[in-house]
This record gives structure tokens, sequence and C-alpha cells, in this order.
């Protein structure tokens, strides 16, 4: 079969990039291994699909090479895909931070997605399997088990390695390095983190208390909910967090303001003592009971239990100083069967922001999360998923 773009993934950056190289007149070959179409859009979002983002800025991605995206998300914004959900009569709502959802159901996207590449011609190849990429003179050769398949474009669409058990493999990686392309080395992002055994014996016996916070770790603050586990911390401001934490290497501290709406926490001290109340008693007000009074006995070794006015100014200082900056060293984190997206990927400073191809190898191109583009959680990966694509659906 001779075809002029193959896409590799049939996810949302190459049914997007299929669709949009397919209503240049291209004739477009969509291969993908998974027998579940778009498997991840389905169950994102609480199978809803947090489709995009209206506050998003480029400022809200991670890369080695952070202008690098710029371009693409400049060049089809989120007013251009909420444009096709509107085309396409699908209802959606704004949840908080600018995050838009699907009324009823994320199989709306996908469907969607398919009849976009429908109607751009798009020949679909699935399930089949990708046994090797070549180049042979100016075409792109994709042997697969039914057989060899040429194009004169190729675009790597197969996404990162989150969610293994839905079909995530390091095929884009491995293309890539067998053109000679650098890879950031791929790392689990927006991820719940890990704590030490000590931590754990604390406050494990706690999962599934949460409460209103904000993290931060050589990054952005990020105020949303902290939900405690039995292995650590989840919950929106620590899968944010996290994404900065694993690219500073995991070494820094996570800083957790657990009184996010009280600037002076020592005046607030201070002002309660009356009353005979105890600090966990204060807390309780703002943080879950069993959590203050645990947090409490853990962080004060049992010298914070008396009451308020009994504790002299500079211990209340002290207490506030970290109510406001409770400092946490993650062990590591749940890993990718846990995280929502991959951190690294094919380096940028490999590609062409318009085109997102290869600089070194006319031709091929790499899409969605197999690149080096992180987003902050709430829509923005999706997003980059369609800006990439749609760049590449352009050039291909």
């Amino acid at each position: 079969m001779h075809v002029d773009v193959i896409v590799i993934g049939a996810g949302a950056s190459g049914m997007m990039c299929a669709a949009t190289a397919g209503s240049r007149g291209r004739r477009v070959l969509l291969i993908d291994h998974y027998p579940k179409l778009a498997e991840k859009i389905r169950i994102s979002g609480g199978g809803r699909c947090n489709f995009t983002n209206r506050d998003l800025r480029a400022d809200s991605f991670l890369s080695q090479n952070p202008h690098f995206c710029r371009s693409p998300l400049s060049r089809y914004t989120p007013r251009d895909f909420i444009a096709l959900v509107e085309r396409h009569g699908i209802r959606y709502h704004e949840k908080t931070l600018g995050q838009l959802f699907c009324d009823d159901s994320s199989q709306r996207i996908i469907d969607l997605l398919k009849a976009e590449c429908d109607a751009g011609g798009v020949h679909w190849q699935r399930p089949s399997e990708v046994l090797g990429v070549a180049r042979e003179g100016d075409l792109f050769r994709v042997d697969t088990d039914r057989g060899a398949r040429f194009a004169t474009s190729l675009v790597i669409a197969s996404g990162g390695l989150t969610v293994p058990k839905m079909g995530a493999t390091p095929f884009g990686y491995r293309v890539a390095t067998q053109f000679g392309l650098k890879v950031v080395p791929p790392k689990p992002a927006l991820v719940p983190l890990a704590l030490d055994p000590e931590w754990l014996s604390r406050f494990g016996d706690l999962s599934g208390a949460s409460f209103d916070s904000i993290a931060c770790c050589d990054g952005p603050p990020f105020r949303e909910q902290t939900l405690i586990t039995h292995r650590g911390l989840s919950g929106p401001a620590i899968l944010q967090a996290s994404s900065y934490w694993q690219q500073a290497g995991g070494g820094e501290a996570v800083h957790i303001d657990l009184l996010p709406d009280i600037d002076d926490a020592e005046r607030w001290l201070y002002d309660a003592r009356e009353g005979g109340r105890t600090l966990a008693a204060l807390l309780a007000e703002h943080l879950p009971r069993r959590f203050a009074q645990q947090w409490t006995d853990f962080e004060g070794a049992g010298k914070w239990n008396a009451a308020l006015i009994e504790l002299p100014r500079p211990v209340l200082a002290g207490i506030a100083a970290r109510l406001k900056d409770w400092p946490l060293q993650p062990s590591g984190t749940l890993g990718f069967n846990k995280a929502e997206v991959t951190l690294g990927g094919v380096d940028t400073r490999e590609l062409d922001q318009k085109t997102m191809s290869a600089r070194r190898v006319p031709g091929l191109h790499f899409v969605g999360e197999v690149v080096d583009v992180t987003g902050w959680l709430g829509g923005y990966n999706f997003q980059w998923a369609w800006s990439s694509g749609w760049c590449a659906g352009q050039a291909a």
C-alpha cells in the first residue's frame, strides 16, 4: 500500500493529525495496535473528557526547550477546538480554572475525531502491530502484521508511557533513537507522590481525607485539593507539583500551605488564644479533624497539645511558619500506572515548531505526548495533542 501519510497512533494527536491531513486531500493511513479506539480519551476527566482549557498559556507547559510549544499552541488554539466541538453539537461546561468538560460523555470527543477522519477519507488499520520502520529513498517503509506500507510522510503519535495496561509502549522513543534524534528520559508526571514509612505511620491511616491547600516544588504554586493516600499524597495540587518535582530531579521538597485563606498565620494563632482552645481544635475548623490532631502530634512531638494560651509567642511563630510551609520529601512516585502524562520524550530541539517534523529527517513528524512537552492538569495536554497534531497534519 502506498499513501501520502502514515500516522502511527490513533489517540488524540494521531486522529487530529490524520483528519487534518485528510482534509487537505492527502491519502492517509492511520495505524494503531490497541483494540479499543482512543481509550485514554474515554476514561479522561472522569469519563467526560476535559478537552481543553480557556485559560491556557504557553508557560503552563514543561519542557527542556520551554518556548517550543508557543508556535503550535498559537496556530491552533483552544478557541479553534471549541469551535470544532460546537460544530459537532457537543454540549460542554466550564469547571474551575478554565477547564472545559463534555456535558455527557467523553465518547462524544472520540466520535468527533472519528467523524473528522472519515470525512477526510482516512484509511484505518487497527488493531495492527507495527513491526519496524525504515527509510527507503524518499519513502518511509512501515512493516506491519498485515504487510508493508509506504508513505512520503510518517507521523509518530504513539504517546508516552502512561497507563501501560492500555497499550502504552516506548515505540515512539525507539523510532526517534533509530533516526538519530535525542530523547529526554521519560518520567511519570501529574502523578501521586509516595512518602516514607515514618510519614505513613503517622498519616497513612487517614487515607481518603482531603483538604484545600497550596502546593509547590521548584515552580508555581497550585491551589487545589490535597488527598492523603495509603502510600502518600495525591489530589490536584500534588499532581501539579509532582511534574515540577520530577523536572527538578526528585531531590527537592514539596511545600504545602495548609492554611491558604490565612495570610498572617501567627496573628491568627495569637488572636485565637482566648477560650482555652488547643491548636488541634483550632485547626479542625480548617482541616479534617483527625488530620489536625495527628499533624499537631507529629509536628509538635507532643509539645503543642497544650491550650494555645499556654504556648509562648515564639512557639506560635514556629507553628505558623510550619502551617504555611509544610515541607515534605517524597520517596518517589506511584509510577506510570498512576500518572496522567509523561514528562520528557523526543527532544523538541530536534523538531521544527511549525511542522513538528524532525529537522534532520525530512517527512518524519512527532506529535502529542511522545514529544517533550508536558502541560498542567486541566485540559492542557489535550490541547497540546490538538495543536501539535493539527500542525503536523497541515505539513505532512
